[in-house]
């Protein structure tokens, strides 16, 4: 009885394929998934700063009740009163009016300014 030897020459080599797309595709996901790690960082301190603006807002107001400390904040012409409170480059804008023996918030603002990145990184400038 003759035996047929398995040719190992295509088999091998589409398991090498096989091997180099799993590795391509693992080394894309890793990626990928410290990107969005770095991007929930990102959005998770933005949410702090912007809560802990919130917060102190909130307790500036408490801290007011019907008192007339409002001489350190600004007064424009309509008699309105603001105040700005800032924290990591975010501002949050307070802007109060008295009304019939009591106070009312007319403005309640977070900002921050933005700057546009211009800096490409290793992009062909066509020259």
């Amino acid at each position: 009885m003759k035996q047929t030897p398995v040719k190992l020459g295509p088999l091998a080599l589409l398991l090498a394929v096989i091997c180099i797309c799993l590795t391509a595709l693992a080394l894309l996901n890793f990626s990928t998934a410290r990107a969005d790690m770095r991007l929930a960082e990102t959005f998770a301190q933005t949410v702090r700063t912007r809560y802990l603006l919130e917060t102190e807002g909130q307790e500036l107001l408490a801290s007011l009740g019907n008192s007339d400390s409002l001489s350190d904040w600004e007064e424009d012409d309509s008699g309105t009163y603001w105040k700005v409170l800032e924290h990591e480059g975010f501002r949050l804008r307070i802007g109060l009016r008295e009304e019939g023996g009591g106070r009312r918030v007319v403005c309640w603002t977070q900002e921050k300014e933005w700057e546009q990145d211009t800096h490409i990184a290793n992009l062909w400038t066509g020259g």
